[in-house]
C-alpha cells in the first residue's frame, strides 16, 4: 500500500491501511490537533531528527489491562517502602528531556526531537499529556510521559536514573488508570519487559474496537497532580 502524505488539514486515512512495519502516513505537522486526531484513532509520530515526521499504527499493538497489570513481591516492597516519592504533572519538561537523553539499546540517538519534546509539552499545557515521576531526596530519578484521551492512556516513554525509578512511576500510573477507570494503557511496541509486566500483544483490529469504545468516555483534561 501506499504511504499517504498528510496535507494541511489534522485527518488521517485509516489504521488499517498501514504498511507492514506500521507507517501509515507522513508529513504534516505536530500540532494539538493534529496529535489529537492521531492517538484517537490509534496512530503516533516516530521518527529520527531530520527525517519527516512518520505516522505509525504497528500490528500487534502492546497493551496493558490495568487489572492485569503483573506488580512483583519486589515491586510491592519497594513501593511501602517509602525509598521513593511520587509527583504528578509536577516538571513534565524534565521529564521528557530525561527520557530523550536515555540511551536505548539498539537506537542511534533518540527519536525524542526538540520538535517532538516542544509538541508533548504544548499537550501537557492543554491539559492531555502526564508524567508520572519519581523523586529520591528531592530530585528526580525516574518517570514516564504519556497522552491522556477518552478513558485510555498513550505510554510514550519512560527512564530511570536509580534503581527500579520507573517502575515505580508505572506502578503509580496502573493505580492511577484502575481509580479512573482507564481502559487500558497503549505500550505501543512489544518488549519483554511489558509483558512481564503483564502487557499483551493485541491484533491491530482488536485494539482499533477498543480505542473507539474508549473515545466514547470523556477525557480526563487538566493537571493530574
Amino acid at each position: 500500500m501506499p504511504i499517504f502524505q498528510l496535507r494541511e488539514d489534522p485527518i488521517f486515512p485509516d489504521p488499517e491501511l498501514a504498511e507492514e512495519e506500521g507507517i501509515i502516513a507522513i508529513g504534516g505537522d505536530l500540532r494539538p490537533e493534529r496529535l489529537m486526531a492521531a492517538y484517537s484513532c490509534g496512530i503516533f509520530p516516530w521518527y529520527s531528527e531530520g527525517d519527516p515526521i512518520l505516522w505509525f499504527s504497528p500490528t500487534p499493538r502492546m497493551v496493558l489491562y490495568p487489572e492485569k497489570f503483573k506488580r512483583s513481591d519486589t515491586l510491592a516492597r519497594l513501593v511501602r517502602s517509602g525509598k521513593y516519592e511520587l509527583r504528578i504533572d509536577h516538571d513534565f519538561p524534565s521529564v521528557i528531556a530525561s527520557c530523550a537523553k536515555t540511551p536505548r539499546p539498539g537506537q542511534d540517538g533518540t527519536w525524542i526531537t526538540q520538535d517532538m519534546q516542544d509538541a508533548y509539552i504544548r499537550l501537557h499545557q492543554l491539559g492531555l499529556a502526564h508524567s508520572f515521576e519519581t523523586y529520591q531526596d528531592g530530585k528526580l530519578v525516574g518517570g514516564l510521559y504519556g497522552v491522556s484521551l477518552g478513558s485510555a492512556f498513550f505510554g510514550e516513554s519512560m527512564f530511570h536514573h536509580a534503581r527500579d525509578a520507573s517502575k515505580f512511576a508505572f506502578n503509580a500510573l496502573v493505580e492511577f488508570a484502575v481509580k479512573n477507570h482507564f481502559d487500558f494503557i497503549d505500550a505501543q511496541q512489544p518488549t519483554k519487559h511489558l509483558a512481564s509486566l503483564g502487557a499483551e500483544e493485541v491484533p491491530r483490529t482488536k485494539f482499533l474496537k477498543q480505542l473507539a469504545s474508549s473515545q466514547r468516555n470523556p477525557t480526563l483534561q487538566g493537571p493530574w497532580g
